[in-house]
């Protein structure tokens, strides 16, 4: 009997032993991605607006800062393309990879290695924006201490949003594209913010 609780504990030790060496050699996937947020003016979710909510004046100062972390485990070169929307307009969608149709103000080309977190400074207000008929329309911003004019927007009810895209480019025809390769096939990734434009009145 005590042979044999020897036996069947040694024979349980061997097992794990060899589960333990085929798990350290045996290769792991991983899922592959590239990670996109936007962080407010401490580096963190949250503050994102100076007076504490997502109503905005002309002129004031918003700082914010896009995060990306590479997990492809390659080098890759990505490019955050920013928009600006109203609230009528069809957002990008992640799922189905497709990227806002409106032009981007502004982008941003980064090279990231292996494993890289970045962030990237985004500060912005609104240099230009008058109401009409009670609609507001916007044509200048300021980005990161530089006037860019922008297609005349016009919102009805006030709303905007921000819209931060990642493109990546393909290595093969080096075009950047709404996505990269994954293990599921084409990945997207998008961020968003809505904020309302207070008109001062006369």
């Amino acid at each position: 009997m005590h042979k044999t609780v020897i036996i069947i504990a040694g024979l349980v030790l061997m097992l794990i032993i060899i589960v333990a060496v085929i798990s350290s050699v045996w290769p792991t996937q991983e899922e592959r991605f590239i990670e996109l947020g936007l962080l407010g003016k401490d580096k963190t979710a949250n503050a994102y607006f100076s007076n504490e909510n997502s109503d905005i004046n002309v002129g004031t100062l918003s700082s914010w800062f896009i995060y990306l972390h590479n997990h492809l485990g390659y080098a890759q070169n990505v490019s955050v393309r920013v928009k600006l929307l109203n609230s009528t307009m069809e957002l990008p969608d992640d799922q189905e990879n497709k990227p806002s149709n409106l032009t981007s103000f502004v982008a941003f080309p980064l090279s990231l290695s292996v494993n890289q977190s970045v962030l990237v400074p985004f500060s912005w207000s609104i240099l230009n924006a008058e109401e009409h008929n009670g609609s507001v329309v916007i044509d200048q911003l300021l980005v990161n201490n530089q006037p860019v004019n922008i297609d005349a927007l016009i919102s009805m009810n006030h709303s905007f949003i921000m819209v931060f895209e990642l493109w990546v480019q393909d290595n093969s025809s080096e075009e950047y594209v709404f996505g990269w390769e994954s293990e599921k096939g084409l990945s997207s990734a998008s961020v968003n913010m809505w904020f309302n434009v207070v008109i001062p009145s006369n």
